[in-house]
């Protein structure tokens, strides 16, 4: 999709006399831009951190109700899934918080994310300890009635929430050149080096009605002020039916036109391990509390649960994997790779692990390969190229949501069946090894493309 000069900051007046500079808006990259990312922080940690601390309200649900594992781990996996998925609830207020900070900063934009995200391990850490307070003090009702308090707080993050202003042109008489070029982001420019000309060639033949109706405005000063409000509305009628049929249009041959991306295999081959990836990230947050009761390891998980050090350390997972992969002479499907390995290396031990250290060991290791999140978009960017990028990213996080929704009462449904968590991690890191061999399809295809060529030369010599 392209980015109108409004959505990044910029504005352009029609005056056939003049030449436009664009200005870059003030508080792109600064000012008001580090407030948007002190409001996506705490949205991170009111939204993401309190879902990765269902665990606690998990037990707490099983005790009250005496259902099966599997029936009642969907109240967690719903509020998870849903979130990703279709937008509802949370995902009001998750969406805009990831995308404004894209909106506000350009040249830092993968800095901002991170600092912003790293608010789902803060948050999960301070989530777990409240709810586990509440629910020892006034039980799971009346904690969540006073989580609920606790989230109204997202009113005030979305009041932060403000869209940019118009930034300042300057107008050049004719015959002279602008002495500085705008500078504009990547989503604006996603196929050509320069956006503007590329939008204005994109401009269906109706923009031709709109110039009509911007003349008539024109030579109609002198009528009346009521004919002149009719124009005005007329033309922002036109303008709207403009971009909804570029709107549309975009929509459609991203989908299902020619550029679609499911034609993409490598693409497809992403979206599979997606399926069976978040899965196996969620189900220890959900089901740890109740395996630490069962080990009889309850005393030393209230001093600091282990859902708390996965949280934590996922943060740091988070930084050090993506300083690794900006390295140049790293690969970061290499990086992704080692991670998600480690990741399914952990979820096979943790079933063998019985005592509060090893187990703190494993959540660790969680918490650290996790961190192979921060990577997803460059990740997804190397697929399918920066044009589409927005769009493929949204079907991998939906995929993502998908496996969250069905993992948790997966891995109930096994233990009501075994009577033993241990194979629902196995059975889920099974699941996770098939996509990851979904993954090893794009190291293969250039393995065997730099091998043809190699063939090829040597033929040709």
């Amino acid at each position: 999709m392209y980015a109108s000069h409004e959505d990044i900051g910029y504005d352009l007046e029609d005056d056939p006399k003049a030449k436009k500079i664009l200005k870059p808006h003030p508080d792109i990259d600064g000012g008001w831009a580090w407030m948007m990312i002190l409001s996506s922080f705490f949205v991170h940690i009111l939204i993401m951190g309190s879902q990765m601390a269902l665990g606690v309200l998990n037990v707490e649900w099983l005790e009250e109700f005496h259902q099966s594992r599997g029936l009642t781990a969907w109240v967690s996996s719903l509020s998870m899934g849903i979130t990703l998925i279709v937008g509802l609830g949370s995902g009001m207020a998750y969406l805009p918080a990831v995308v404004m900070v894209g909106r506000y900063f350009q040249k830092r934009r993968a800095l901002a994310q991170g600092l912003s995200t790293t608010g789902t391990g803060f948050g999960t850490f301070l989530m777990t300890v409240l709810l586990k307070y509440l629910c020892a003090e006034y039980g799971w009702r009346n904690a969540m009635f006073i989580q609920g308090a606790v989230s109204l707080n997202l009113c005030v993050c979305g009041a932060l929430m403000r869209p940019l202003s118009p930034g300042k042109v300057e107008n050049c008489p004719r015959g002279e050149e602008p002495s500085a070029v705008p500078a504009y982001s990547a989503e604006s420019v996603k196929s050509g080096p320069l956006g503007v000309t590329e939008e204005q060639d994109r401009q269906p033949e109706n923009e031709g009605n709109v110039c009509d109706l911007q003349a008539q405005e024109c030579q109609g000063q002198t009528r009346p002020r009521k004919n002149a409000r009719a124009f005005r509305v007329l033309k922002t009628v036109s303008q709207l039916t403009v971009r909804v049929q570029k709107g549309f249009g975009d929509w459609y041959s991203g989908y299902f036109g020619t550029a679609s991306l499911f034609t993409n295999r490598m693409f497809v081959a992403f979206v599979f391990w997606a399926l069976f990836a978040y899965s196996s990230f969620v189900i220890p947050f959900i089901h740890l509390p109740e395996i630490v009761s069962l080990y009889n390891l309850s005393e030393q998980n209230d001093m600091f649960p282990l859902t708390s050090i996965i949280a934590i350390v996922h943060i740091f997972g988070k930084v050090i994997l993506g300083a690794v992969a900006d390295l140049p002479c790293i690969s970061v499907w290499n990086v992704f790779l080692i991670a998600n390995f480690t990741l399914v290396f952990s979820i096979f031990l943790l079933p063998l692990m019985h005592t509060y250290a090893s187990l703190a060991v494993i959540c660790a290791l969680i918490g650290f390969s996790s961190g192979y999140f921060s990577l997803m978009p460059v990740v997804t960017e190397d697929l399918v190229g920066t044009e589409h990028l927005a769009n493929a990213y949204g079907i991998i996080i939906c995929a993502n949501g998908i496996s969250a929704l069905l993992g948790p009462p997966f891995a109930g449904w096994i233990f009501d069946i075994t009577q033993k968590y241990d194979f629902s991690f196995y059975i889920c890191g099974l699941l996770y090894m098939v996509g990851i061999l979904f993954l090893l399809i794009q190291p293969c295809v250039q393995m065997t493309e730099q091998s043809r060529r190699k063939y090829t030369d040597g033929a040709h010599v």
